[in-house]
């Protein structure tokens, strides 16, 4: 693992996956059918356990214009800035379970922010980098 830093928050549209993990294509599905191009849209997923538990999954894209997730009757999401621990996983798709792996090792760090959510950011068609934010120094 490495450290990561996002130097602004960066507000998110979505769609929330009816359930996890076997919702989340058709999350993917909808938020692309929402968008007229995808071409240069920088795409994520968020995730994070309600209060019982349960994992809840964001679709998300980066608002490219303010007032976008309004016209498009989507809620927004702020990815928040600051240091993340993070792994980078090239050709994701040829191995998905990686990605779990990832947060699963990810989430036991002490130093993570208590409020914080799973984040994955994909670069492109193949990698991904998926992170979780680190709980602010003093």
């Amino acid at each position: 693992m490495e450290t990561y830093q996002s130097d602004r928050d960066i507000k998110v549209l979505y769609v929330t996956a009816t359930s996890f993990p076997d919702g989340v294509m058709e999350a993917y599905q909808k938020l692309h059918a929402l968008l007229p191009g995808t071409k240069n849209r920088n795409f994520f997923g968020i995730s994070y356990p309600d209060k019982e538990g349960k994992i809840m999954y964001k679709a998300a894209v980066e608002e490219i214009f303010v007032g976008e997730a309004e016209l498009l009757g989507c809620e927004t999401f702020i990815i928040r800035k600051g240091t993340y621990i993070s792994e980078l996983i090239p050709h994701f798709a040829d191995n998905m379970a990686s990605i779990g792996t990832a947060f699963k090792q990810m989430i036991a760090d002490p130093r993570i922010d208590p409020d914080g959510c799973c984040v994955e950011m994909y670069l492109n068609e193949n990698d991904v980098r998926c992170m979780v934010r680190l709980a602010e120094q003093e």
